[in-house]
C-alpha cells in the first residue's frame, strides 16, 4: 500500500472501532510502530484523527453543545486553573469582555477586587455574579436569548460589539483544534466572537483540553487569530509542538 491509501485504511479501520492502539495498527496493516506513527501524523495535521495515549481516535464532529448545567460539573478543576491564568491578565480600569460559558464564569470570583474595572459580556450568569459588586461597571450587550448557554448571540450582539472599545476579550469554544481552529455548532455565535477578534486589543481563547480534536460546523477563528490560547496541560504533546511550528501563543495550566 503506498501512504495514502494506507491512511484511508486507517480511517475506515477507525470509523469501525473508534479508537486504536499503536500495536494495533503495526499488526493490521504489517508495517513498523514508525511508519504508523508518520501516517498518524499526517493524518492529524490534516485535521481527521487526535492522538492519544498510546494510540489514535478520529476526530469529532459536535453536532450540539451539552446544556449549561451539564457544562458547569465539567473539568472545574481545569476551567478553575484556566480562568486563574487568565485573570492575571486583567489589571485595574481595563474594559474587558467575557464570553458566555461556564470557563469564563469560572473568573468571576477572581475579579470582583478590581479598582475601575469594566466588564461587559453576553452571558446573564455573570451579570448575575457580578450584580452585587459596584465597584464593576457591568455592560450586558443584549441580543436574541439563546436558553440553552444563557446568553444572547447574533447580530445585535455583534451590532453592539461594534460600539465598544476593549482591552482584553476572554473568548469561550465548544471545540477546537490545529486544523480547523475554533468551532461551534452553532451559526448565531459566530458573528459575535469573530466581532470580538476585532475589536478587541487583546484576544485570549480560554478553553480546556478535553474540548480538543472535536469540531463544530461553523468555523469562529484560526488560532493563529487569538493574541493567546489558554489551556490545562494534558493537551496533547503532538498538538502542543504543531501550535508553536505555527508561533500560535500558548499557555498551560496543571489543574487546581
Amino acid at each position: 500500500m503506498i501512504p495514502d491509501q494506507r491512511r484511508e485504511h486507517i480511517l475506515k479501520l477507525l470509523q469501525e472501532r473508534h479508537v486504536l492502539s499503536i500495536n494495533e495498527l503495526t499488526s493490521m496493516l504489517a508495517v513498523s510502530h514508525m511508519t504508523v506513527r508518520r501516517d498518524i501524523q499526517a493524518l492529524e495535521n490534516d485535521g481527521k484523527v487526535l492522538s492519544v495515549t498510546g494510540g489514535v481516535r478520529l476526530a469529532a464532529r459536535l453536532k450540539s453543545e451539552p446544556s449549561y448545567l451539564a457544562k458547569a460539573q465539567l473539568e472545574v478543576p481545569a476551567k478553575r486553573a484556566i480562568t486563574r491564568a487568565a485573570a492575571e491578565l486583567v489589571r485595574d480600569n481595563f474594559t474587558i469582555f467575557l464570553d458566555a460559558g461556564t470557563t469564563t464564569l469560572q473568573m468571576v470570583p477572581m475579579l470582583t477586587d478590581k479598582v475601575g474595572l469594566t466588564v461587559v459580556t453576553n452571558d446573564f450568569n455573570v451579570v448575575g455574579h457580578l450584580m452585587e459588586y459596584p465597584n464593576i461597571e457591568l455592560i450586558h450587550t443584549g441580543g436574541l436569548v439563546s436558553h440553552a448557554d444563557h446568553s444572547s448571540v447574533g447580530q445585535f450582539t455583534a451590532d453592539f460589539l461594534s460600539k465598544v472599545n476593549v482591552d482584553i476579550a476572554f473568548i469561550a469554544s465548544s471545540s477546537w483544534d490545529v486544523e480547523r481552529g475554533s468551532t461551534t455548532p452553532s451559526e448565531a455565535k459566530v458573528v459575535a466572537k469573530q466581532q470580538l477578534l476585532r475589536i478587541a486589543s487583546k484576544s485570549v481563547l480560554t478553553v480546556d483540553s478535553t474540548k480538543y480534536g472535536k469540531f463544530g460546523t461553523f468555523r469562529v477563528a484560526r488560532l493563529e487569530e487569538f493574541d493567546l490560547i489558554v489551556t490545562d496541560d494534558r493537551l496533547p504533546q503532538s498538538a502542543v509542538e504543531e501550535m508553536r511550528a505555527r508561533e500560535v501563543e500558548l499557555k498551560l495550566v496543571a489543574p487546581e
